[in-house]
C-alpha cells in the first residue's frame, strides 16, 4: 500500500528573506529559494519568473533561483522532479516506490484580514502546496550509473544543472502529480508553530519543537486519509 512523506520547500525568511503569500481563500504562490551553487546550465532569475499573486521580487530580481521541486506547467517546467543533497531527507525519499506520495509543504505568510480566514494561522503557517505521485526515486549514486536515456528523465532538475552534481536522491513524479490549487494547512489555526491534526494525528511526528522543518512520514492508512483531505480541499 502507498506511503507518503512530506518535506519543507520554498522561500522562507532566511532564503531569500521572505515567505510566499497565502490568501484567506487558500490560494498561494510557490516561490523557490535562490540558487547558491555554480551551474553548468543557465537557470532563471527571480525576474524571469511570472510569480502569481503579484509577489514583489524586486529586491532579489537578479538572483538566480533553485527551481526545486519543479512542477510541469509552472515557471517553464515540463516535468515533475525533485532532488536533495541532505542525508536526513535522502533516506526516506530514496525509499519511496511507484505509487507513493511525496508531499511538499512551505511556510507561507497570510495576506489579508485574519478575521476572513479563521481556520488559518493569523501570521504565518506551514501548508501543503504540492504532491508528486512517485514514478521513480533513485539515489545520487544510482543516478550516475543510469543509462543516458533514463538519466534524461531528470535532466531539468536543479541539482543536475549544477556544475557539480550533488543530489543524494532524485525523485520523478508521474502525470498524477500536481501543484495544488489551494494550500492545505498543517499548522493549527492558533499559530503557525502549533502543529495541526494532519501532523499530530496522522504523521509519525510528535508535532513538538520545529516540526515544520522536519520530514513528516505517513503510513498507508494515514496516506489514504491525507490524500482524501487534500483532494477535498481543492476547488
Amino acid at each position: 500500500m502507498a506511503r507518503a512523506v512530506a518535506i519543507n520547500v520554498g522561500a522562507n525568511t532566511t532564503l531569500p528573506g521572505f515567505r510566499g503569500p497565502v490568501l484567506p481563500d487558500r490560494r498561494f504562490a510557490y516561490v523557490p529559494i535562490p540558487e547558491r551553487e555554480p551551474t553548468a546550465d543557465p537557470v532563471p532569475t527571480y525576474a524571469d519568473l511570472d510569480v502569481p499573486l503579484d509577489v514583489d521580487v524586486s529586491n532579489v530580481s537578479d538572483r538566480r533561483v533553485h527551481l526545486d521541486p519543479e512542477f510541469a506547467g509552472l515557471y517553464g517546467s515540463t516535468a515533475y522532479t525533485y532532488g536533495d543533497e541532505h542525508g536526513v531527507k535522502a533516506g526516506p525519499l530514496s525509499a519511496l516506490t511507484p505509487g507513493d506520495s511525496l508531499f511538499f509543504y512551505a511556510t507561507l505568510s497570510l495576506r489579508g484580514d485574519p478575521v476572513a480566514a479563521p481556520t488559518l494561522p493569523p501570521e504565518w503557517g506551514a501548508y501543503l502546496i504540492g504532491e508528486f505521485r512517485v514514478d521513480r526515486a533513485v539515489t545520487g549514486e544510482a543516478y550516475r550509473d543510469l543509462p543516458p536515456a533514463e538519466r534524461a528523465r531528470f535532466e531539468s532538475n536543479a541539482h543536475v544543472k549544477r556544475a557539480e552534481f550533488d543530489a543524494r536522491v532524485l525523485v520523478a513524479g508521474d502525470d498524477g502529480s500536481r501543484l495544488l490549487e489551494r494550500a492545505v494547512p498543517l499548522s493549527a489555526p492558533e499559530a503557525g508553530a502549533t502543529a495541526g491534526p494532519l501532523v499530530t494525528d496522522l504523521s509519525a511526528d510528535s508535532g513538538k519543537g520545529p516540526w515544520w522543518r522536519r520530514v513528516l512520514r505517513y503510513d498507508a492508512d494515514a496516506t489514504e486519509c491525507l490524500r482524501a483531505v487534500v483532494d477535498e480541499a481543492q476547488p
